[in-house]
């Protein structure tokens, strides 16, 4: 039987100061909350390209409107029944996004973000991931060493394959 992932478009909006904003997505499971700090975007819809669907949901959940291409510098899949409703898992592909700082406010409503799981965003420094150690998590898990070799060496000539 085939496995069906779930393609979807993230962005590594990186500011001045290369803080990278992040999402905060809350999520129950077994009887408590989970908090995970992962890059905007989502699903592809049907008929889009990963820079259509990047474009559409960075509109709509941090309201940044992007002009020119964007490299394409990570590529995740998520086998695992439950991560996405109606899938087997996912498929993430991150570009990056340079931007002046700004304050998301997106096209959706914040019952819209709820109803996705998103509570809020927050501007994090890189040392700020590598440090954490509270009982958060960041998404993907590697984000810390996989933000510091981009900030080090830039956008790769091809995507770094990331693990969940």
């Amino acid at each position: 039987m085939a496995v069906k992932l779930r393609p979807s478009a993230r962005a590594i909006i990186l500011d001045e100061s290369d803080r990278i904003l992040l999402c905060r997505f809350e999520f129950s499971r077994d009887g408590r909350t989970v908090v995970v700090w992962a890059a905007p975007g989502g699903g592809v819809e049907a008929g889009e390209t990963l820079e259509d669907a990047l474009r559409r949901e960075l509109l709509e959940e941090v309201g940044l409107e992007l002009t020119g291409a964007c490299p394409h510098v990570w590529h995740q899949e998520v086998v695992r029944p439950g991560h996405a409703a109606g899938f087997d898992g996912v498929i993430n592909d991150y570009f990056l996004v340079r931007t002046a700082a700004f304050s998301p406010s997106g096209t959706l409503t914040e019952s819209e973000l709820a109803a996705e799981n998103v509570s809020g965003f927050r501007w994090w420094t890189h040392a700020e991931i590598a440090a954490y150690r509270g009982t958060d998590l960041f998404g993907p898990r590697g984000l810390a060493a996989a933000l510091g070799g981009l900030l080090t060496d830039g956008a790769p000539g091809v995507p770094v394959l990331m693990g969940l």
